[in-house]
């Protein structure tokens, strides 16, 4: 099993669509496919009073609903929060073990894994962990998601560093346009992160076009599978 490691800036950079946009994707080309998110916080109550986490759902969706919920997310809590504070509130703690073995599920089952993180990558996983800690465990390439919005070179360049400090294998990074951003701005906050780093863009995520990863180079697709790697 072949697994990317999707990431982020940030909270709220578009870490879930970026997934369930490549799951979906190389699903539509015939291979095995899953989605794993290790733990996910932030529940909402749905129409029968049941509790409902959307980013769960939105993976679950693009795997064509094949795979049990509970193996896409073995860990949910409801509080908004960074998953040990939103643990806390339930009086319950983020199993440290499980966020690992959870991946081995879906070993024999799939080919290619997206596995989504929480928030960016030094975000509280656990009580002692980050985000970062994790992805070292796992091993598998990162894909780092973010917003095109100002900040954005700070924080893409902080989170490049934190990864290359950690020697974490880094895939590329999509540029996701959370709101309307004129060409200027777009192309000039490109160029500026392309002159400081050495990681490729791969792909942007249009406003627009939510239904799409545009590729930066002229290929009219993106050879997502080049880009994951095995687990440790």
């Amino acid at each position: 099993m072949q697994g990317l490691f999707i990431t982020a800036t940030d909270t709220g950079a578009g870490k879930t669509h970026c997934a369930s946009l490549i799951a979906s994707e190389l699903r539509s080309a015939g291979h095995r496919v899953g989605c794993y998110k290790p733990v996910c916080s932030g529940g909402e109550v749905a129409a029968d009073g049941r509790l409902r986490w959307e980013d769960i759902q939105i993976l679950s969706d693009a795997i064509d609903h094949r795979f049990p919920i509970e193996r896409i997310c073995p860990q949910t809590f409801a509080a908004p929060l960074a998953p040990p504070a939103a643990a806390r509130y339930e009086n319950r703690k983020v199993d440290q073990s499980l966020l690992r073995t959870g991946t081995h599920w879906w070993s024999d089952r799939v080919d290619f894994l997206c596995v989504e993180g929480v928030g960016g990558l030094l975000c509280p996983l656990t009580e002692t962990e980050t985000v970062a800690d994790l992805a070292e465990d796992l091993g598998f390439p990162l894909l780092i998601v973010c917003p095109l919005i100002l900040g954005t070179i700070n924080h893409t360049l902080l989170t490049i560093e934190v990864a290359e400090a950690r020697n974490l294998s880094i895939a590329g990074l999509v540029l996701n346009h959370i709101r309307p951003v004129t060409d200027e701005v777009s192309e000039s906050t490109i160029a500026e992160i392309v002159s400081r780093t050495t990681v490729p863009i791969l792909a942007t995520m249009p406003f627009n076009e939510r239904d799409r990863l545009r590729p930066m180079q002229g290929d009219e697709r993106i050879s997502w599978v080049k880009h994951f790697g095995p687990q440790k």
